[in-house]
């Protein structure tokens, strides 16, 4: 009897899991479909690749309020009023079809990522709770690869779009609009679902007491400084849109949705190693990640970009497993939130530090690769 009941938590473990999956695909292939076009976008209105990489890490200013959001969602429990409002914020993607202004298109991709912001910390500490019953590297390595699977979705709808549209740009952001209103269908039956059964338990007297230790702040740092390594896939599709020429710009996307299709296998193997082999399989993202800079920027034809792009989603696919996962295990539930912000924003500081560095060197790179 035992057992059973140990079966039916992991069934429902895999079910609530899968649910939360489904909401990050459709959110993925409206934002990360929008990415796809965006760098080449950017070079259209006349950003250079300094302006791309500091748009590409305009993390920063999300991840800073996840920390807020995050210590939020630990004090108030209020986890779904943060993950409905994070996910509406979405709705700023299809309106860069609308506006053309190189400031208002900034300001909406800001206002995407601090929806992000708002919800990710809300949303991993209820999947953390959910998946306990599975493991934390299988929860994260499955909900990265649904989440990926809208990555690669939106990157090929918008390639398709852009190819039968003959590269208009406006119109591709503005069909954005029907998988975003399928996110909040999606997310209002999850929610139905498990909202009222994915709440974070009961934290014992003890608990409450409970701090973020040394070896947890290690681990952000570490974390940052391997961000900070690492080119950005906005950069790699900026490279990739100034070897191509004008009429071959929807392939661009299709670069995206290589990163992406790499990341999801990524994702679920990594996760899956670190619940087996535990916290060393880290080593691995780390050591991959010193290769696509160099392609990115000394490259100077597609094959080197495409390479790049390769290695990029094999790094990103275990950071977002992975790395999440390890959060999970170094930190106590009743300040698990709080960590997870701060764990988003030494991402987001590594992420921008990433744009200004190397956007500034793909700046003095470029007039001689062209």
């Amino acid at each position: 009897m035992r057992q059973e009941s140990g079966l039916n938590k992991r069934k429902s473990a895999y079910r609530a899991i899968l649910l939360l999956g489904i909401v990050s695909l459709m959110g993925d292939t409206v934002y990360e479909g929008s990415r796809g076009i965006l760098p080449s976008y950017l070079d259209i209105l006349g950003a250079s690749a300094l302006i791309a990489g500091l748009v590409g890490g305009l993390d920063i200013l999300a991840n800073v309020f996840r920390l807020i959001s995050g210590f939020l969602a630990d004090k108030t429990n209020a986890y779904w009023p943060l993950i409905f409002l994070g996910y509406a914020l979405i709705a700023s993607i299809p309106l860069l079809g609308v506006f053309t202004g190189l400031g208002t298109i900034v300001l909406l991709v800001a206002l995407e990522r601090l929806g992000k912001a708002i919800r990710a910390p809300a949303r991993d500490t209820v999947l953390s709770v959910i998946g306990k019953d599975v493991g934390a590297g299988r929860a994260f390595g499955i909900h990265e690869l649904l989440d990926q699977v809208g990555a690669v979705a939106g990157p090929l709808l918008v390639a398709a779009v852009m190819f039968y549209a003959k590269n208009n740009y406006g119109y591709t952001f503005s069909m954005l609009i029907i998988p975003f209103l399928i996110l909040l269908v999606a997310l209002a039956y999850t929610y139905n679902r498990i909202g009222s059964k994915a709440i974070v338990e009961p934290r014992k007297a003890e608990e409450k007491k409970a701090k973020l230790g040394r070896p947890f702040y290690v681990y952000a740092l570490a974390v940052l400084l391997n961000t900070a390594g690492v080119t950005q896939a906005t950069l790699i599709l900026f490279k990739a849109s100034t070897i191509l020429s004008i009429q071959e710009q929807w392939v661009v996307p299709l670069i995206y949705l290589l990163i992406q299709g790499v990341d999801a296998p990524a994702a679920l193997v990594s996760g899956y190693a670190y619940d087996k082999f535990g916290i060393t399989v880290l080593v691995m993202p780390f050591l991959l990640s010193f290769f696509p800079p160099i392609l990115t920027i000394f490259g100077t034809d597609l094959s080197a970009i495409v390479m790049a792009s390769i290695i990029f989603g094999l790094v990103l696919g275990m950071q977002e497993s992975i790395y999440r996962a390890a959060v999970s295990d170094l930190t106590p539930l009743s300040s698990r939130g709080t960590a997870y912000g701060i764990f988003n924003m030494s991402y987001g500081v590594g992420l921008f530090m990433s744009g200004a560095i190397y956007g500034s060197l793909m700046n003095y790179r470029l007039p001689s690769s062209w």
